[in-house]
């Protein structure tokens, strides 16, 4: 493997986590960042890197091109130069879709423009999907995303007038689907639900928003916790914040634990017999 880089596995296992470096496709939208790219990136101008490279100083990054050349070494080795812990990522989005590793299609995405933030508009005061939901962008769509929480009668305008998409509200493509919740959709539409931790929490997330919670014994807990955030937090943005940890331990121990149990017996000292 080249010096400097990262393995699609890898990188893999670090996608959707919160310590995931920041991942920064430079391929442009001739280079086909429009039509797919790795899970979480943010794109950013090759030719311009200069203008942009000290913004990354103090951070950990991992460069996309189309096939992990010179083109993501050098600017890697920029970021280096100006304190960023950077890395490209072996064989570039070539070498992560010969994987079959999931990509997102950037024309989904409500942005202005390629470098710019997505902007999401719901509800306010959330419960379930409207924190899954923004979880879900924020972790695997676009990081730098935008959440604005207004009333329900100005949904549709904001949105329109903002560039944004609305979300979690009937009519709208971004919503409910049958017995499947807002966070269904997504997963689906974004070729998500092949990361198995994911689908796990769809599940639960759908039972928990849904009023179902006998399709998993995780969704009533989860209704429990939504509720009290809600109760804690009159800001929208601030309940948001919190939130994004709990889904963060959701998703992990749907990744790393689902199959460990916990009880009082097994962390008691043995009896009996020498030490």
């Amino acid at each position: 493997m080249p010096l400097n880089s990262i393995t699609p596995d890898k990188l893999l296992r670090l996608v959707g986590t919160p310590h995931c470096p920041t991942v920064i496709d430079i391929r442009g939208p001739a280079g086909g960042a429009l039509a797919a790219a790795v899970p979480g990136s943010i794109f950013r101008d090759e030719s311009v890197v200069g203008d942009w490279a000290r913004s990354f100083s103090g951070r950990e990054a991992i460069v996309v091109c189309s096939d992990g050349g010179s083109t993501s070494s050098g600017v890697a080795a920029l970021l280096r130069h100006h304190g960023c812990d950077a890395l490209v990522l072996a064989g570039g989005l070539d070498g992560w879709a010969d994987k079959g590793y999931p990509t997102i299609d950037q024309t989904k995405v409500p942005r202005r423009s390629l470098e710019e933030a997505s902007i999401w508009v719901t509800r306010a005061r959330p419960k379930v999907d409207r924190i899954a939901c923004p979880w879900l962008i924020r972790r695997f769509i676009d990081p730098e995303a935008v959440f604005l929480y207004v009333n329900t009668s100005e949904v549709i305008s904001v949105a329109e007038r903002h560039g944004g998409a609305p979300f979690d509200l009937d009519g709208v493509f971004w919503s409910h689907r049958g017995e499947e919740c807002t966070f269904d959709a997504m997963v689906n539409e974004f070729g998500l639900g092949s990361i198995e931790p994911l689908s796990n929490m769809a599940v639960i997330v759908r039972g928990a928003d849904t009023g179902w919670p006998d399709i998993a014994p995780q969704a009533a807990g989860l209704v429990a916790m939504s509720l009290g955030l809600s109760r804690m937090y009159s800001d929208d943005l601030e309940q948001l914040e919190a939130g994004m940890l709990l889904y963060d331990a959701l998703f992990r121990w749907s990744r790393d634990a689902m199959d460990e149990t916990h009880d009082w017996v097994s962390h008691q000292p043995k009896t009996g017999g020498r030490a």
